[in-house]
């Protein structure tokens, strides 16, 4: 017995049907003498296109406040010291023992270096010493203010802190904008009240 599919001729038309037709001469058992059975095929689905990923943006690291502000003070190294002297513009001549030198005395240096990073702080230790949040001894990050003296009252002078032990500040009449290991200075180190980040 011959298997009835081998009778056939098969033929493709538009990509989509099959046309089963009986070879001449073969008894295919069909619905009417001229029927061809058309079998439907699955349509090819043209695969889908892979989804690109988007290129991943370079992180740019964030500069700190602080980090911004102690820049703008290591600006200012070896201006003179002035008694009152500074603004938020730079150094200017201060008031009594400094009125005839333009430079910073200890705050006005502070001053200056935070406006550089748009954050406005008082002339004045004492007044600084509240501006901002108390930082303890291991979290203190560069630009922090970092304060000296006057046992239980206002500190007496301020600082910015640069990392590893060392700030930079103005110190006294006659002396001019340094750098200073405070952590290496026993005058300092004992004299230390405490940190405050301001912003």
């Amino acid at each position: 017995m011959t298997h009835p599919f081998a009778l056939l001729s098969l033929t493709f038309t538009s990509g989509f049907f099959a046309t089963f037709t009986p070879l001449p001469g073969t008894a295919v058992p069909t619905a009417g003498p001229d029927t061809a059975t058309q079998i439907s095929l699955p349509q090819e689905q043209e695969p889908k296109p892979k989804r690109q990923k988007k290129p991943k943006r370079e992180r740019k690291d964030k500069t700190t406040l602080g980090a911004i502000a102690a820049s703008a003070a290591l600006d200012q190294l070896g201006v003179s010291f002035s008694w009152g002297g500074g603004s938020a513009k730079g150094p200017t001549l201060g008031i009594g023992r400094g009125a005839n030198t333009r430079g910073f005395d200890c705050s006005g240096l502070t001053l200056y270096a935070w406006s550089r990073a748009g954050v406005t702080l008082t002339h004045y230790t004492g007044a600084q010493f509240r501006q901002g949040r108390r930082i303890a001894p291991h979290a203190r990050r560069v630009g922090d203010l970092l304060f000296f003296g006057g046992g239980t009252g206002d500190p007496t002078h301020v600082a910015l802190y640069l990392g590893g032990g060392r700030m930079i500040h103005a110190p006294k009449t006659g002396d001019v904008v340094k750098k200073t290991d405070f952590l290496r200075s026993p005058y300092y180190r004992a004299a230390y009240r405490g940190a405050v980040r301001p912003g």
